[in-house]
């Protein structure tokens, strides 16, 4: 199927650039930019890298969570 439209021009500029720091044909762009629209969502609706969510901490360093008697409560704020 072949589809023409009309790019504003800045749009051009900004795909052929796009297209050009990448290395990438910009067919091949402009194919990858329509099919990230049009995907349906992925089952995890997480933003965070696998190897972000896979992190467990450096062994015998003590969890955030013991600090937390430590913490002084926030200010109260004045009123008047």
């Amino acid at each position: 199927m072949q589809i023409t439209i009309n790019l504003p021009p800045d749009l051009e500029q900004d795909l052929l650039r796009q297209a050009e720091q990448s290395n990438v044909p910009l067919q091949t762009l402009i194919l990858q930019a329509l099919r990230q629209v049009i995907q349906p969502p992925s089952v995890s609706t997480s933003q965070w890298s696998e190897f972000i969510l896979s992190y467990e901490g450096i062994p015998g360093f003590p969890p955030f969570e013991s600090y937390r008697d430590e913490l002084l409560p926030p200010p109260e704020p004045e009123l008047f």
